[in-house]
């Protein structure tokens, strides 16, 4: 009987570990998505930028930080009427990916900014003296010198959405916040809650791995 309690513990887990996954990876792509284009534009909206224009950058840098500074879980009790209108319910990994996304918008927006930013005013000098126009500036010279740093980005946002999607799993968001807070939690059943907690560090651990390993292949390759 404890070894078939055991393997439906074992199945929950390899099950929410996926949700968890799939989540991540989805909000990570659709945060980038729409994250790194903010970011561009409010670093090259700055004063002295390519794209100077102070009423579009202050306009997107307050909603930005007015975003950023709701707890995610008020955020994603904001949002429930617009999670049930896009996906027509608000409990579910599906459902969870909207408040997800959403939240992690304005965090790639200011990540973006900070790398674009580290760029040296010089590289864009020069593509400007030789003629190129603002897309080809923001393509060629600011995108590629700040590769690295950008893919550092991307492994912190995804830890970040894995703390998320734990939060959201307490309001029934799946993945492993579910399995932990209603059978380890709320059923005392520790070993669960252990469980868990061992699979998101193995999860972070991996992730912020691969990141550093990209990051130092993409710098390597420039020696």
């Amino acid at each position: 009987m404890v070894f078939e309690i055991n393997a439906w513990y074992a199945d929950k887990l390899l099950l929410a570990t996926w949700e968890t996954l799939y989540m991540v990876i989805i909000s990570t792509f659709f945060s980038y998505l729409f994250g790194l284009p903010l970011g561009v534009i409010l670093v090259t909206t700055s004063d002295g930028h390519i794209l100077e224009n102070r009423g579009v950058n202050r306009v997107l840098g307050a909603v930005v930080n007015a975003t950023r500074s709701l707890p995610f879980i008020i955020f994603l009790i904001l949002l429930i009427p617009l999670t049930r209108l896009i996906v027509g319910t608000y409990i579910g990994t599906i459902a969870s990916i909207v408040p997800l996304t959403l939240a992690a918008i304005p965090f790639v927006a200011r990540l973006v900014e900070t790398s674009l930013k580290e760029i040296d005013w010089g590289l864009i000098e020069a593509a400007l003296s030789m003629g190129a126009n603002a897309w080809q500036v923001i393509s060629k010279v600011l995108i590629p010198e700040a590769k690295p740093s950008l893919i550092l980005g991307v492994a912190i946002t995804a830890i970040n959405l894995i703390g998320y999607s734990a939060m959201a799993g307490i309001v029934g968001g799946g993945g492993l916040g579910t399995l932990a807070y209603y059978y380890g939690y709320q059923r005392y059943e520790t070993p669960v809650m252990w469980a868990t907690v061992i699979v998101l560090i193995i999860m972070v651990q991996g992730i912020q791995m691969l990141g550093d390993t990209l990051a130092a292949k993409v710098i390597n390759k420039r020696r």
